[in-house]
């Protein structure tokens, strides 16, 4: 709506009050999912907007869901060679390419690079669109198979994606880079090596009370050996000062 001030404020909201299943953001008019597991199926949203002006206009759109429980089995990674907020930019356009293609309805589920870039939204010339794909009779279409089309049509995908981002351009079917170890990892793996550094501690203490215990009984059982060794010198001393006294008389 090219109208401003309160003419120009759309508002959204879910018609058929599916609020179980999905809710909207109102100010967007992004759709999630609120809770839809052991579910699965095409659902159908209508979604209206409405301008905020005196006389307040609407319009409406069916939006359809197609929700899988096998979904993330399938999901395939296309890399290109494209900073991410160009690509992010240029989503839909992509989405329209691989679907030509392909000739099967494409949903992108995610598209990223790395942490760093996922925050930065910029960087390396890599980002790696998630997708799925599902075939006219909204059946889910097996991950090789979309990999086998990819292939097939690769240069046909690479010719059209350089007519959208104005350069050259590389599709690739690749797995995505592995993610950073979360807090919760890194705290489990420190905790690991804390009691592992514990326990080492533990059995080399054990082990040197164990040594100086044996230590200490051999010399208990050679002290026992000699006879009072302390009374046997003061008996030597004693018998040696009467020796020098019956010497001196």
């Amino acid at each position: 709506d090219p109208d401003s001030g309160a003419n120009g404020r759309l508002l959204y909201s879910l018609v058929n009050n599916q609020m179980n299943e999905f809710d909207i953001d109102e100010n967007t008019g992004q759709i999630f999912t609120v809770s839809v597991a052991g579910k699965a199926g095409v659902f159908y949203l209508e979604v209206e907007a409405a301008d905020q002006g005196t006389s307040r206009l609407t319009a409406q759109t069916t939006v359809s869901v197609i929700v899988d429980s096998s979904s993330s089995n399938n999901i395939v990674m296309v890399t290109l060679n494209q900073k991410i907020n160009v690509v992010e930019r240029n989503l839909a356009e992509v989405k329209s390419v691989l679907a030509d293609n392909l000739a099967w309805n494409v949903y992108v589920i995610d598209v990223y690079s790395n942490e760093f870039e996922r925050k930065a939204r910029s960087g390396a010339d890599v980002t790696y669109v998630a997708i799925i794909a599902f075939d006219k009779a909204n059946r889910e279409v097996p991950a090789e198979d979309v990999k086998r089309k990819l292939r097939e049509q690769n240069s046909n995908i690479e010719m059209e994606l350089e007519k959208i981002f104005s350069t050259s351009v590389s599709a690739a079917i690749e797995e995505p880079p592995a993610e950073p170890a979360t807090p919760e990892l890194i705290a489990t793996i420190v905790l690991g090596v804390l009691l592992a550094c514990t326990l080492v501690a533990f059995l080399a203490y054990v082990a040197l009370s164990v040594k100086r215990k044996s230590l200490v009984t051999k010399r208990a059982e050679v002290v026992e050996g000699i006879d009072n060794p302390w009374a046997a010198y003061r008996a030597g001393s004693l018998k040696s000062l009467a020796e020098l006294e019956g010497t001196n008389n």
